[in-house]
């Protein structure tokens, strides 16, 4: 009797299971433009940004790199190849941030880092290492406008 119990019990989470199956939203033109492969994933670069080794900039000097710094991160952004960007809060590696590059490959990322003046000024360093994630990353900055005010 438990096994018969024990067999329906089994059946009926099966049915459910398949009757709780809805069909693939797969769209064939949108992973081809965003370069996805069959899993809907990519590569990208991510960068950790750490310290760097300027500790001798004045309060003006800092300010100035970051203005510039958050500029270039802008347009990286509008060019499409900076498809996430943003700070750590306190942590005790002293992290400052991440950047992850719609590039497939370290020597890309690299030139697009040298770019940022806070890089070239040496009040922030750049590890980078090769990433693989959603290839919908790539759709956050449409959606970020969306719900940025200001």
């Amino acid at each position: 009797m438990k096994k018969n119990i024990f067999i329906a019990l089994f059946l009926c989470i099966i049915a459910i299971g398949f009757s709780q199956e809805t069909e693939s939203k797969y769209d064939e033109k949108l992973a081809k433009s965003l370069n996805a492969d069959e899993r809907g994933m990519k590569q990208y670069v991510f960068c950790l940004l750490k310290p760097g080794s300027n500790t001798t900039a004045t309060a003006e000097e800092k300010s100035e790199f970051f203005k510039g710094h958050m500029a270039n991160i802008g347009r990286l952004a509008k060019e499409g190849k900076l498809v996430v960007a943003g700070p750590f809060g306190k942590n005790d590696r002293n992290y400052r941030g991440i950047y992850i590059f719609n590039v497939t490959t370290i020597e890309e990322a690299k030139a697009l880092v040298a770019t940022d003046p806070a890089i070239q000024s040496n009040l922030l360093e750049a590890e980078l290492t090769p990433w693989y994630g959603t290839a919908a990353l790539q759709e956050t900055l449409k959606i970020h406008e969306k719900i940025t005010k200001k």
